[in-house]
């Protein structure tokens, strides 16, 4: 999955949620397990993937390496565990009106280093993230920012220094409210000066200002693990209640289910397709279960052969409706997964499952022969269809699942396309080397419709992996993202889904339940809303 962080500005958790999630209990480890204190010296093994990238804020836009990131770093605000913003290194974040800001950051605050919290320390980050030569995956995020380029390095001019702890943010479109809350994304994490003058050093060592700091130089094992240490000098609302975090960098998903049923590990977010039908039952009070913000997809490259034009069209909606996705969820991940039927998740304000066009979603395998027929008329198929997967997660037996109904329903050779690790995948798509589809999805930043939009589908967003392009439809996210009111909003969004729902850049699947579990003698584990433990609150011992 990848992470991305642009929201729509006071919107909240909807409390239907859970209940549009039907089949999936609400079992969550912060409510299992008694509040307790626990060894405030103990060290958290935590699973985790190897990161895609060096460590850098400006530069990490997938999970793996944003949880770490997270834990390392303090922005000017975090989201708490129902998503609402909180502030951090900020005394305050003011809209002054629909297209500028003032920041006032707290005095007293550091990086492990010692070096000061100060203004300078987030407008040097952002204008290092926001140059175009540096090719940041987040540069897209600093586009609201008067004086953004995406073609030529240019200052962001928009950032205002008043005093070493204020300075103002001018934007060149009118979403202040909305820009103020997407301030505790990574992307807008602040940066020491040691960093900006060696990035390519701190990238593997970075040194941060949150509750947590790598245990010592050369923490990250690459491909083994890496180690956290409390930091004492963080003095933010993500106390640490523990020693440290190791996180574990895991082959499988089976590997890290098997070390938490031996204690070898001591919390892990996913769960894999052979345990589905018993976790609950084999970890009892220690399984979680419960509705994430997290949409799943597999996406199809926009240049690749027989997918373009007209015929790229039909055979888009042939494959989608050649998928039984009801079939999937039940017997492959035992009701964790509801069938898809928009881009974005049931609790998010705003979504729908009565979209117009939302039919191509619906398996129908009559159809959708017949619409491959029509394919064919226009370019006989030939070859194969795969899809990529990275083996070190739950996906072999869905993508296994998905390529049986393709070849059943629609005569054609489909399979699976393992890559070893996330990483390996990651690297391929970024490249625009893969030529074939590959598995997609959304664990979303921030609880809005237009982070599911935006960041994945926006002409030359950070994380439009098959380079998507429709002008109508970035006119009309970036009007829901202008509108003051909700309802407003949510239409504009509901309109810009409709033309991807014709254009089906990405084939919807389902949405999904986080699923993990915590080992014997571990408390206070809790999950937030968009499916990622908070480290910080988990105790043992």
């Amino acid at each position: 999955m990848k992470r991305n962080k642009i929201a729509l500005a006071g919107v909240g958790l909807l409390a239907v949620g859970a209940l549009a999630l039907a089949g999936c209990s609400s079992k969550t480890g912060g409510d299992a397990t008694p509040t307790t204190g626990g060894d405030s010296k103990a060290i958290i093994k935590v699973s985790g993937n190897e990161p895609e990238n060096p460590l850098i804020p400006t530069n990490t836009n997938e999970v793996g390496g944003g949880k770490i990131l997270d834990s390392i770093f303090a922005g000017l605000a975090y989201y708490d565990a129902k998503g609402k913003l909180v502030n951090d290194m900020a005394e305050s974040i003011k809209v002054d009106d629909p297209s500028d800001l003032t920041i006032k950051v707290k005095q007293g605050n550091t990086f492990s280093n010692g070096e000061k919290v100060t203004a300078d320390s987030f407008i040097n980050a952002w204008q290092y993230g926001a140059k175009f030569s540096n090719k940041q995956l987040n540069q897209s995020w600093f586009s609201d920012i008067e004086g953004f380029s995406d073609s030529a390095d240019s200052e962001l001019t928009g950032l205002k220094k008043t005093d070493d702890y204020t300075f103002t943010i001018k934007l060149s479109s009118p979403v202040a409210a909305d820009f103020s809350q997407r301030l505790g994304y990574s992307a807008y994490y602040p940066l020491p000066e040691a960093g900006l003058k060696d990035m390519g050093t701190f990238g593997e060592n970075p040194i941060g200002n949150g509750p947590y700091k790598l245990a010592k130089t050369g923490a990250w094992q690459h491909k083994v693990q890496l180690d956290l240490v409390k930091n004492d000098t963080y003095k933010g609302g993500r106390q640490a209640k523990n020693g440290g975090l190791t996180f574990i960098f895991y082959a499988s998903a089976d590997a890290e289910y098997a070390d938490l049923q031996s204690n070898k590990v001591d919390v892990i977010d996913q769960i894999p397709s052979s345990a589905q039908q018993t976790f609950e039952s084999d970890l009892g009070d220690r399984a979680v279960n419960q509705p994430a913000a997290i949409f799943q997809s597999f996406s199809i490259p926009g240049n690749l052969e027989h997918f373009t034009g007209d015929e790229g069209k039909l055979r888009r909606e042939a494959i989608s409706m050649a998928i039984d996705r009801a079939a999937i969820t039940k017997t492959i991940f035992n009701n964790t997964r509801t069938p898809a039927s928009d881009f974005t998740s049931p609790v998010i304000a705003g979504w729908s499952d009565s979209l117009k066009g939302a039919d191509v979603l619906k398996f129908d395998a009559k159809k959708a022969k017949e619409l491959w027929a029509e394919a064919d008329k226009i370019s006989p198929w030939s070859g194969k269809f795969q899809i990529a997967y990275n083996s070190d997660s739950a996906h072999q037996a869905w993508v296994d699942a998905v390529s049986n109904q393709l070849k059943n329903n629609l005569g054609i050779d489909a399979s699976g396309n393992p890559y070893v690790d996330f990483a390996s995948l990651r690297k391929d798509v970024n490249a625009r080397s893969i030529k074939t589809a590959f598995r997609t999805g959304w664990q979303a930043d921030y609880p809005a419709q237009y982070n599911f939009l935006q960041p994945l589908y926006s002409t030359k967003a950070s994380s439009n992996d098959t380079d998507y392009s429709n002008p109508d439809f970035d006119k009309l996210v970036a009007k829901g993202a202008s509108e003051s009111d909700q309802s407003a909003a949510t239409k504009d969004y509901q309109q810009a889904q409709e033309l991807l729902l014709k254009d089906l850049p990405a084939i919807p699947l389902w949405y999904s339940n986080v699923n993990g579990g915590f080992a014997k003698g571990v408390n206070n584990v809790q999950f937030g809303w968009n499916s990622v433990p908070l480290y910080y609150e988990i105790t043992k011992g």
